[in-house]
């Protein structure tokens, strides 16, 4: 499991691959298979961690504090720093 803001976007990227790869069966439009549903959500939740990080960033361009982007994220603003403060510099 990724664990990384790049890795979960590096992940979020090869999922993307393989989903827009994938040709559904005539069976496959009613049902999704447990493993896909999984995929998805994951895909999900790494598109949104790279919008979260994009916004992140842009924040601080326009000199919001970190007090006030952890609580836009739902945490502190040290945890928010250490999380996303690399790809914000």
């Amino acid at each position: 499991m990724p664990r990384s803001l790049d890795e979960m976007m590096a992940q979020a990227d090869d999922l993307a691959d393989r989903f827009e790869a994938y040709e559904p069966e005539p069976g496959d439009r009613d049902t999704v298979a447990p493993l896909t549903q999984l995929r998805l959500a994951a895909l999900k939740r790494a598109e949104a961690e790279r919008e979260i990080a994009e916004a992140v960033a842009n924040a601080r361009r326009s000199d919001t504090s970190w007090k006030a982007i952890g609580a836009a994220v739902g945490t502190s603003g040290e945890a928010a720093r250490q999380r996303y403060g690399k790809r914000a510099s």
